[in-house]
């Protein structure tokens, strides 16, 4: 009975202690939602087996296992570091998306250029024409950027339809969309790796999915197959949309205007 002793004389409760332990539960429950879906899921579950054999080792005084955990410890945290590296990174991101960083905004589109895009992506439906167009936020794009052939020019939607045309040599790959500019074409997209996707969408959809998981970026697709076209958005895929909505979505997610708030949603728009 002395442990129960000891359990009802520990110091009250104070509310250092409770913020000390909604902060924990708040990380907690972040972390679990980022590795939700993802196969980090299975690696800490086998990560929670080895902690519980270390301690089984420890209680039943089993020496031979408890060596071989303490030594091979380290090397399984550099091994998780490697195979994680996409979900740390997503990990990261989102962290870097909460509201005490938003002052740092730097991303400016205005109605002209949603519209220039919108226009394009309607001509390159209706002639069901492939098309990627992935819009930068709030993190830079630069090592995607690098990947294809830098432009630096004027956003607009003739530029736009002739950069997907079959006959052009930039047509296969994404074009990156820095505010009013057209910062590179035929820029190649990590594809995406969720278990969740589904089979029936073709490698634009998932180089799509692919560059939202890992940052906060827009990105826009037109099937070649049947005209459609889809936003992506944070990993979730939006499909089947008109102009009309895609300009509404666009005018929510991409234009920012200094010092200002959405009375509606509380973001900045």
């Amino acid at each position: 009975m002395l442990w129960l002793s000891n359990l009802l004389q520990r110091p009250a409760v104070t509310w250092w202690d409770l913020l000390d332990i909604a902060i924990v539960s708040v990380v907690v429950y972040e972390l679990l939602k980022l590795i939700r879906g993802t196969r980090a899921v299975q690696m800490a579950i086998g990560i929670a087996l080895v902690v519980g054999l270390f301690y089984m080792s420890l209680g039943l005084q089993l020496e031979t296992l408890n060596w071989l955990i303490r030594n091979i410890v380290g090397y399984v945290v550099f091994a998780a570091i490697v195979l994680m590296q996409t979900d740390i990174r997503r990990a990261l991101t989102h962290l870097g998306r909460t509201p005490v960083f938003r002052r740092f905004e730097r991303t400016e589109s205005d109605d002209d250029t949603i519209e220039e895009i919108v226009v394009a992506a309607s001509t390159l439906s209706a002639k069901r024409i492939g098309a990627i167009i992935v819009i930068e936020r709030r993190i830079g794009l630069r090592n995607v950027i690098e990947s294809g052939i830098p432009l630096d020019a004027k956003l607009t939607y003739d530029l736009l339809v002739s950069i997907f045309q079959t006959s052009s040599p930039l047509h296969d790959g994404a074009v990156i969309v820095q505010g009013d500019r057209l910062a590179a074409a035929a820029c190649f997209l990590p594809l995406s790796v969720n278990p969740r996707v589904s089979r029936e969408l073709g490698s634009r959809h998932r180089a799509a999915l692919g560059v939202t998981e890992e940052n906060d970026s827009v990105a826009i697709v037109v099937s070649e197959e049947t005209g459609g076209i889809s936003l992506v958005i944070d990993g979730a895929l939006e499909r089947h949309l008109d102009a009309e909505h895609l300009r509404a979505r666009l005018k929510a997610l991409v234009t920012v205007r200094r010092g200002m708030t959405s009375a509606r949603t509380g973001a900045y728009i």
